[in-house]
């Protein structure tokens, strides 16, 4: 009998939808999850490193926690293509089980969320995870260390950065020869693909190498608590959040995105020149609206991004091509806090050694609180120091953010797939 006259009890089931109404939001309180991961460490940092002896340490707290999750990016997206998104989704959040919204999270998607299930074996690539793990560790110790814990002439430290090329040739010879490479070679030949990534590098060097020190500055000098400074940040939060919506409905609309990245990197830039205007006595409110600025810019740009890259890479690259993009934010966002993390502390050094009698000593764990408790001329000075630090660190960013800017005009609109 031909296929085409099969009776209708012959064909295959139709696959069940989920409910989005249900679906849906799971998957929000899937992304609050992964908000209050991403600003959980930025609140309690300065705290954080007060206790583990002050403000030297801050690049290496920030590090730790970004290096870690940026190498497991790229594991979980190429796992997403390989075992499904349900099950990739599921692991994670039982990871997360301990900040108890992941429960309701995990038990509302393990009901509602049906994907088609084709059991194939794989094959992981272990050998590129380890070149990859080992590339953005020696990446990260480089940018870290130099200037800081190690001198820039040490050759230990171009010694580091030297392995780091090599593991990234390792991880290029293996992806090659890889059956099932965690990053396929050829999404680099993809245009929309290669300027995202480069884009979104740009943006998390910016982005998470200043915004993790806004609550620093809350806290520090606006002598908020880590909870207060917490609230605070929602006015950046709150503008990602609006723009992101914005962004989202207009794209739907008239189904090009090409113009927003453009637009939200020029926003992100203006912040950072604003932030470069603050002193000791900026009104807080007035920050409030330089990081309303700032979110706006950043709504326009991270998930807008990702969107031009999921549109314009072949199906079954769509996890791999999704993590790729978020993995270069990441490696920008722990090269970026690295870096400017060493701006910052070599800043703040050297003016208090300008500001400070060579005979005054400081308490150890210099955190918040000791700052606060600091005699009263030692305190002004201090802030002084570290209000003048801080600048610097904002003057960078807005210029890393140009290339950003000038890089999204190279963009291209693709029309938006349909399914």
């Amino acid at each position: 009998m031909d296929s085409q006259t099969l009776p209708a009890e012959a064909a295959p089931a139709a696959i069940e939808r989920p409910s989005l109404r249900v679906l849906f939001p799971a998957l929000l309180l899937v992304m609050l999850l992964a908000a209050l991961d991403q600003t959980i460490v930025s609140t309690a940092l300065p705290t954080i490193v007060g206790e583990l002896g002050g403000l030297d340490s801050l690049s290496w707290v920030v590090t730790a926690y970004l290096l870690t999750s940026t190498i497991v990016v790229p594991l979980y997206g190429k796992f997403g293509d390989l075992f499904g998104r349900k099950v990739v989704l599921q692991t994670a959040i039982v990871l997360f089980l301990i900040v108890p919204l992941g429960i309701v999270a995990l038990l509302v998607i393990g009901a509602v969320f049906k994907p088609r299930v084709a059991h194939v074996k794989h094959t992981i690539d272990y050998m590129g995870a380890a070149f990859l793990a080992g590339a953005l560790t020696c990446l990260i110790l480089f940018t870290s260390q130099g200037g800081t814990v190690l001198p820039w002439t040490s050759p230990q430290l171009w010694g580091t950065l030297l392995l780091a090329f090599i593991c990234i040739g390792g991880f290029i010879y293996e992806e090659r020869l890889a059956v099932e490479p965690i990053m396929p070679l050829e999404l680099f030949r993809d245009r929309t693909f290669l300027l995202s990534s480069a884009i979104g590098f740009i943006v998390g060097v910016s982005l998470f190498g200043s915004v993790t020190f806004l609550p620093m500055y809350l806290q520090v000098v606006k002598n908020s608590t880590p909870s207060e400074a917490g609230m605070q940040m929602l006015p950046m939060m709150g503008g990602v959040l609006l723009m992101s919506i914005i962004t989202g409905r207009i794209i739907s609309r008239i189904g090009k995105y090409r113009m927003f990245p453009i637009m939200g990197t020029f926003l992100v830039g203006v912040a950072m020149v604003l932030l470069t205007t603050l002193k000791l006595e900026t009104p807080v409110h007035v920050m409030y609206a330089y990081m309303g600025v700032l979110g706006c810019g950043l709504g326009m740009v991270m998930q807008v991004l990702i969107l031009a890259v999921q549109n314009a890479v072949p199906f079954k690259h769509l996890g791999t091509a999704t993590s790729g993009a978020t993995l270069f934010r990441s490696i920008g966002g722990s090269v970026g806090v690295a870096a400017f993390g060493a701006i910052f502390s070599n800043g703040l050094a050297s003016r208090l050694q300008a500001l400070i009698p060579p005979d005054t000593e400081l308490p150890h764990a210099l955190g918040p609180a000791a700052i606060h408790h600091l005699p009263a001329v030692l305190r002004d000075d201090y802030l002084q120091a570290f209000a003048s630090a801080l600048h610097t660190v904002y003057v960078v960013a807005a210029c890393v953010v140009v290339l950003a800017f000038a890089l999204a005009w190279l963009l291209r609109d693709h029309p938006l797939r349909k399914q």
